[in-house]
Order: structure tokens, then C-alpha cells, then sequence
């Protein structure tokens, strides 16, 4: 069995090598890009079993790629790691297709427990 594919999409440069390294050593194969336009054609053309979007990045939101997303995916799960922490901001996430919302900086072992869930729970 190959492993979970995970594309990643966050602009910090820092916050996006430590959850590739997180991933990695967990099992995971780990697919990274800051530009959610990139994002957007990786999910076109490739297969993945998990998006996890940050916020709030530069060039547009995650809630803007996680719609694109949902407009020709609607089963792989989307999860949002991100400094957004208002409820507000977990109940749009949540509304535009998304599956879970954890607040960075947040607790790293929830972060690679839920990634392994959602994925766990698609399989199922």
C-alpha cells in the first residue's frame, strides 16, 4: 500500500518544512507549494488523499482555494492549519468544505493525528 498523499499549501516557509518533516516521519508523502494557484493545478493533475490549506496567505485565502477545490473534489478532506483563530474563521473554513481547522501554533501531534484521521476515515 503506498502512502497517504498530503499537498500542503501555506506561505510561511518555516511552518511549511516543519509539517513536511512532521508528515514525513509519520508515513506520509508530502507535496508543498506557497502559491495556491499551484496548488489548485497540483490537485487537477495529481491524486491526493488530504489538502491542508493555511488562511490567510498572501496572494489569496485558503477559503478562496478551498472552494476551487470543492468545485471538482468533493471527497478528499480538507484540513485548515492556520493563525486565523477566531470562530468565525473555523465556522467559514468548515462551511466551504472543509473538514477540520486546527489553530497553528498549535499542539503538532493533533496536527499529524487528525491528518492520519481524515485520511484513516476516507479509506473507510
Amino acid at each position: 500500500m503506498s502512502p497517504p498523499r498530503v499537498l500542503v499549501t501555506e506561505d510561511d516557509e518555516d511552518t511549511r518544512e516543519l509539517i513536511e518533516l512532521l508528515l514525513t516521519s509519520e508515513g506520509f508523502e508530502v507535496v508543498t507549494t506557497d502559491v495556491p494557484a499551484k496548488a489548485l493545478g497540483l490537485a487537477i493533475t495529481e491524486q491526493f488523499d488530504l489538502f491542508i490549506l493555511d488562511n490567510w496567505m498572501s496572494d489569496s485565502s485558503g477559503l478562496d482555494l478551498c472552494r476551487s477545490l470543492r468545485t471538482f473534489d468533493t471527497k478528499t478532506p480538507i484540513l485548515f492549519y492556520s493563525g486565523a483563530a477566531l470562530d468565525s474563521d473555523k465556522k467559514d473554513a468548515l462551511e466551504c468544505g472543509a473538514q477540520a481547522y486546527i489553530v497553528k501554533p498549535g499542539n503538532l501531534d493533533e496536527l499529524v493525528a487528525e491528518a492520519a484521521r481524515l485520511v484513516r476515515d476516507r479509506e473507510s
